[in-house]
């Protein structure tokens, strides 16, 4: 049988959400008003509800971001958010706190979100065995890795991301925001401590490198990968981005669902959609003028060089060339780019920063800048992160989504019946008495075109058939609308309300515990409620202390790394780099003084970053 591949989008809200359907996803996930990985991105029951009728439409499916840590006073309302959930037809919930799992729940699908730090074989069957249907992996992981745990555990849905913004430490194993802001990544509180300015220092005091995002990583971009990863067993293609506008959101989702179209066109045997419906663009997508800081496979492939983006936190845009020829209050452009007036560009200054200005005027390629940059230099690149033209073209309603329908008329002695399926197995019928007589002129082609308006309905009339195949028959054109009408409403009704998947049972197998940290850093359970330390301790684990947003440990490990700063530097000597100079440990330095030491645990190609001393 051939895989159900879903592309998955992000939705900030309604909006997004019907955007990211009618760009091409199988499935958008979104947040509640509360108790959501991104704070500032939540939503009311009712939209989630809306968002699920049009989803549900095209056998697209809405997951709901339940995945932070809860506090002992939140349990009964999380409890309750996720009934209504559950009523308002969401099809599965995005947990961390594993006191959820001993709630009395619906029979909801549950995925374990990569806030549950999922690197691992063991972790993934061990979540499994605890009724989560999907697990979502670390994005840290090989495509080698990958595969490897669809091996191991060929039962559990994998979900990995694709594109969008990196995280610099394991998810669900970053302290840094809590520890120096009180604002906490495990309740969507992020305050983005990677993406900030560093010193590097050692410990005799000198300095590295001054004044630079160390920990700040480019964005994810695994278009040319997408069959690479499913030939290693993920079903899931995660775009990140819920604190994104429609706009990113229509281009990111039309370019991916595009691409998967191409590669399951190519195999029909292996692989096919998980929803249904037929897209059409009013714009040809380009991921280069979305927001990102430059694209990288991350560790796709293994460790590579080029995953940091040291000289700045912000969306660098797409190359459009090199500065020629500067006039006083203009300069021209090397390159075959276009430009338009409000355009946004910018280049990394003689301080690598990434400095911006706005185009005031464009005469072909030379460019009038609001405020002339006074470190542009001829042969300086520039970068466009901001197409106007582009985002015109993003910002009209260009995308729609039509379900391909066959209508079948049927005349049974004096009943007509009209049958409208988008499958074999969901179809709608209505039917009326009405004694009909042979017509004397062809109606064949009238009543195709009166069955065939389905107007503002998500429906599109594929095909329309009649039994018997040689019927001619007068029908007014005013029942073939009524019939029309009430068909596709009852259609939609039906595909609104299909059949959601359930949780699974815990099995057996998810008492065995894997040894999933070291006892010293007991707080990276992550357990902050009374529910969540029962479900540990019915699991025989051990080591289990408060989280770290209840009690703040000492000297605590704050991040834990695949990035590797001495290996993008360049001295990494077990992998060719340069032996060092300097003296370890190394410290990241803040501006207001403040510093955190870096382990390099060289055995596990692993950084961690602790709390000085």
């Amino acid at each position: 049988m051939s895989r159900k591949i879903e592309l998955l989008a992000p939705a900030r809200n309604l909006t997004c959400g019907m955007a990211a359907i009618d760009s091409g996803a199988d499935a958008v996930y979104i947040g509640a008003e509360r108790f959501g990985a991104r704070a500032a991105a939540g939503n009311t029951v009712d939209d989630i509800k809306r968002l699920c009728d049009y989803a549900h439409t095209f056998r697209a499916k809405v997951y709901v971001t339940v995945n932070t840590i809860i506090y002992d006073n939140e349990l009964e309302p999380t409890r309750q958010l996720i009934w209504q959930l559950y009523e308002a037809g969401v099809d599965a919930i995005l947990v961390q706190d594993m006191g959820i799992l001993r709630m009395d729940l619906p029979p909801i699908a549950l995925h374990a979100s990569t806030q549950t730090d999922n690197r691992t074989a063991e972790k993934v069957k061990w979540l499994c065995g605890n009724g989560f249907s999907r697990v979502v992996l670390a994005r840290e992981l090989s495509a080698e890795e990958i595969a490897a745990i669809h091996k191991a555990v060929p039962q559990a849905e994998l979900e990995v991301f694709v594109h969008g913004a990196l995280c610099v430490s394991y998810s669900g194993v970053c302290y840094a925001s809590q520890y120096c802001f009180k604002r906490s990544a495990n309740r969507g509180e992020c305050a983005q401590f990677c993406r900030m300015k560093f010193d590097l220092v050692d410990s005799d005091g000198r300095t590295i490198e001054h004044d630079r995002h160390l920990l700040s990583l480019k964005d994810l971009c695994q278009i040319d990968s997408l069959e690479t990863l499913m030939q290693a067993g993920a079903t899931s293609f995660k775009i990140e981005g819920r604190l994104k506008d429609e706009t990113y959101v229509r281009n990111v989702t039309a370019a991916y669902s595009q691409r998967l179209n191409e590669i399951i066109t190519r195999h029909p045997d292996l692989y096919h959609r998980a929803s249904q419906g037929k897209c059409t663009y009013a714009f040809k997508p380009n991921l280069n003028k979305t927001f990102n800081r430059g694209f990288t496979h991350y560790f796709l492939n293994g460790r590579q060089p080029d995953i940091a983006s040291f000289d700045t936190p912000k969306a660098i845009g797409e190359y459009v060339g090199k500065v020629k020829e500067i006039r006083r209050g203009s300069f021209n452009v090397a390159g075959t780019a276009s430009f338009a007036n409000g355009d946004g560009l910018c280049f990394i200054n003689n301080r690598r920063e990434l400095e911006g200005f706005r185009v005031n005027r464009a005469e072909g390629n030379r460019i009038f800048p609001l405020n002339m940059p006074e470190d542009l230099r001829p042969g300086t690149p520039l970068y466009r992160n901001k197409d106007v033209a582009f985002e015109k073209e993003l910002a009209a309603d260009g995308s729609k989504r039509k379900l391909p329908v066959t209508m079948t008329l049927a005349l049974t002695d004096n009943v007509i019946t009209l049958t409208a399926a988008a499958d074999s197995d969901t179809a709608a019928s209505v039917s009326i008495d009405m004694e009909v007589q042979e017509a004397v002129k062809p109606q064949r082609e009238n009543i195709i075109r009166q069955l065939s308006k389905l107007g503002n309905t998500p429906l599109e009339c594929a095909e329309v058939k009649f039994v018997p195949a040689g019927m001619n028959v007068f029908i007014p054109s005013s029942v073939l609308s009524d019939m029309r009408r009430r068909v596709a409403a009852e259609l939609i009704d039906k595909l609104q309300n299909s059949p959601r998947d359930k949780r699974k049972e815990a099995g057996p197998d998810g008492r065995q515990v894997p040894d999933l940290y070291p006892k010293k850093f007991s707080y990276l359970y992550n357990v902050s409620n009374r529910l969540s330390l029962q479900f540990y301790n019915e699991e025989n684990a051990s080591g289990i202390g408060d989280a770290f947003e209840l009690k703040t440990p000492d000297e605590p490990l704050l991040m834990q790394c695949r990035h590797c700063i001495r290996y993008s530097l360049g001295y990494c000597v077990k992998r060719g780099g340069h032996k060092p100079e300097w003296h370890e440990p190394l410290f990241l330095k803040l501006a207001d003084g403040r510093k955190f030491r870096l382990q390099f645990n060289c055995k596990e190609c692993e950084m961690n970053v602790f709390v000085k001393p």
